[in-house]
């Protein structure tokens, strides 16, 4: 279902900080601070995950001219248990928090809400966005780092990042969000969570379907689609289906995804990035300042997210997947 906000919210600010090994980001110059520890010299991975949130919201609040008081909404999430990281940073941060859970799609589903807010008056300033931190998300889903366990080529490395927008009213000389597409949960009967791209291509294809279609465009019609964490074998298949469904092969330049490229060639990546964090650092840093800047005009952002749990794999569950999509113009 689209989404067509009458308001156009505006994308004020955003606010990323990475980790470590996020230094190697052909993104990297975009970001606002890299650190050296993936704990933030705290005494867990999940404790340096919230101060990483923490950090990122500050920057984006810092960058508006505004503080906490005057944020209504905190809204976003994470990846680990019960979004553990994310509530206690809503406790330091003391604004008002709606929890989100779209897995690595929840950096656009919580700007589909906080854009939700701004429309309908209850809200002047949200900050809405995601992330994920590599030891405490793949000790969750897979294996704990220290187990040293060999991984496929069809895998993805979580990323150490947290990325947050400021979301407010109408203001021309910023990007604002036009429409927004809320994905439906697709399952193709993948079960392989070290293939996360291939489960979730088929999800972030209807979305843009979707999108397209109701929206009455063309894949022409935008500077750029980006996608969130398919990574490089996820985007090949994304791209095979939209060649099958009549898309040009010329349009196809048109489509890039955020997890094929974040760390750029290096294989020891395997097929690229994933995590909340990933397309998050992405689109709240580069995207912004390139809409800024004039180089893009109109860019639908497609966030992909794998809803399985430890609990759904190990009762030998399939990998249901969602993605959202939000279409951003800048005048």
């Amino acid at each position: 279902m689209v989404i067509v906000f009458q308001s156009k919210p505006s994308l004020l600010a955003g606010g990323v900080v990475a980790g470590p090994l996020e230094k190697r980001s052909i993104f990297n110059r975009y970001f606002d601070a890299t650190y050296d520890d993936e704990r933030w010299e705290m005494k867990t991975n999940e404790q340096g995950h919230r101060k990483m949130v923490e950090e990122a919201c500050e920057f984006a609040m810092k960058k508006a001219g505004v503080k906490n008081p005057d944020i209504d909404y905190f809204v976003g999430g994470d990846l680990v248990n019960q979004m553990t990281p994310t509530n206690f940073a809503a406790r330091d941060l003391a604004i008002p928090f709606i929890g989100m859970f779209s897995a690595c799609a929840t950096s656009v589903s919580s700007v589909i809400v906080a854009s939700l807010l701004t429309e309908v008056g209850a809200a002047n300033f949200s900050l809405a966005g995601a992330s994920s931190q590599h030891n405490a998300v793949e000790r969750q889903f897979r294996y704990p780092v220290d187990y040293g366990s060999q991984k496929p080529q069809t895998a993805q490395w979580t990323v150490t990042a947290a990325g947050y927008a400021l979301i407010g009213k109408h203001h021309e000389e910023y990007p604002s969000i036009e429409a927004a597409t809320v994905g439906k949960s697709i399952d193709y009967g993948m079960d392989d969570p070290f293939h996360m791209g291939a489960a979730m291509a088929p999800a972030a294809f209807q979305t843009i379907q979707s999108h397209l279609e109701q929206r009455n465009q063309k894949i022409y019609n935008y500077d750029l689609i980006l996608t969130g964490d398919l990574g490089q074998l996820g985007l090949k298949l994304l791209k095979g289906m939209l060649v099958e469904s009549g898309v040009k092969n010329e349009e196809l330049t048109l489509l890039r995804d955020a997890g094929a490229e974040f760390y750029g060639q290096d294989e020891s990546f395997q097929s690229g990035a994933s995590g909340a964090g990933c397309s998050a650092a992405i689109f709240f840093s580069y995207v912004i300042q390139q809409m800024r800047a004039g180089t893009y005009k109109r860019v639908l952002l497609v966030a992909t997210g794998a809803l399985l749990s430890p609990l759904s794999f190990q009762q030998g569950e399939t990998i249901p997947c969602t993605a959202h999509a939000i279409e951003i113009t800048m005048k």
